[in-house]
């Protein structure tokens, strides 16, 4: 398809190189040599009499002049996306290739839980899994790059719609050798922020704990993680207490657990309600709602379901 001799294939190239912000990374993601993409790129800028790119050694600057034409190609390429999304809800929109998102303190805890129900309830989807924090997963909705996300709701881009699906409650974690691990249950109070160890900034989980503790921020690097796991290990070593998400509190590692201990809250209403999120453009809306709705009825331990 082309248009004026552009075809959407030259409009993706110029998005690419405006994401990464220089050719070499732009020619790996979309798999084309960096001089085939400089010769393609050069193309587009002489079909459209405008320099879109300022090339400074190895670094690459959008122009005045190209920025509002490189926001409108965002915008031809979601409506080109739009038109083959709709062409495939008119057949079975959950069959072939969902690129879904899934938030990291979410992923390895819920997919093996609900990979079994999807193939079930949906024996022709190929789901196409991607983890990451929730800001950048967002993005990535909204260009267009993955179709929905798992994440923590509620979402604060008013482009994007979503559905619950499960509650997630937290549960208190500390080493076997902390003065908490003698409790049979822990009020948030209890988890002082002195010893609160948290995940790195970006992790949703972070600001939830940071919200619930009463605490702005805490800005001492031996206290954060980078994930879940590093969390565990942390906490196990004596370096303070933490909050966990109930999916995550499921032993694994004997040799780890043994120096770990577990507490159910006091208020069984702390924890994190998960949900699917779309773009609000989607023709697909239905199909996203159908699928939150069969992941609502996936029993799955460490969680609750929604009234």
């Amino acid at each position: 398809m082309s248009f004026g001799g552009l075809s959407l294939r030259d409009i993706e190239y110029v998005v690419a190189i405006a994401d990464a912000g220089g050719f070499t990374t732009a020619a790996e993601q979309c798999g084309v040599s960096q001089p085939s993409l400089s010769a393609q790129v050069r193309k587009v800028e002489a079909k459209l009499g405008v320099m879109l790119f300022e090339r400074v050694g190895r670094d690459v600057r959008i122009t005045a002049s190209g920025a509002g034409l490189i926001e409108q190609a965002r915008a031809v390429l979601g409506e080109a996306r739009r038109l083959f999304d709709l062409a495939r809800t008119l057949d079975d929109p959950l069959a072939g290739p969902l690129r879904l998102g899934v938030i990291a303190t979410l992923g390895p805890y819920l997919v093996p839980h609900i990979l079994g129900p999807l193939r079930s309830a949906f024996p022709d989807l190929q789901l196409v899994l991607r983890e990451g924090l929730t800001t950048d997963l967002s993005g990535l909705l909204i260009a267009g790059q993955i179709d929905c996300v798992l994440l923590s709701l509620p979402v604060e881009d008013e482009r994007l719609a979503e559905a619950a699906i499960l509650f997630e409650p937290f549960v208190g974690l500390c080493s076997t050798r902390s003065a908490l691990a003698n409790r049979k249950s822990l009020r948030i109070a209890d988890l002082d922020v002195e010893g609160l160890m948290l995940m790195d900034e970006g992790h949703c989980i972070r600001d939830q704990a940071l919200a619930l503790c009463a605490r702005p921020s805490v800005a001492r690097d031996h206290r954060h993680a980078a994930s879940i796991e590093t969390l565990r290990h942390l906490v196990a070593a004596g370096s303070g207490h933490a909050l966990l998400p109930g999916l995550a509190a499921r032993p694994e590692d004997p040799l780890l657990e043994a120096h770990l201990r577990y507490i159910e809250l006091e208020d069984d209403a702390v924890g994190r309600t998960i949900g699917l999120a779309w773009r609000r453009t989607d023709v697909r809306r239905p199909s996203f709602e159908a699928l939150a709705g069969m992941l609502r009825g996936v029993t799955i331990p460490g969680t609750k379901p929604l009234p």
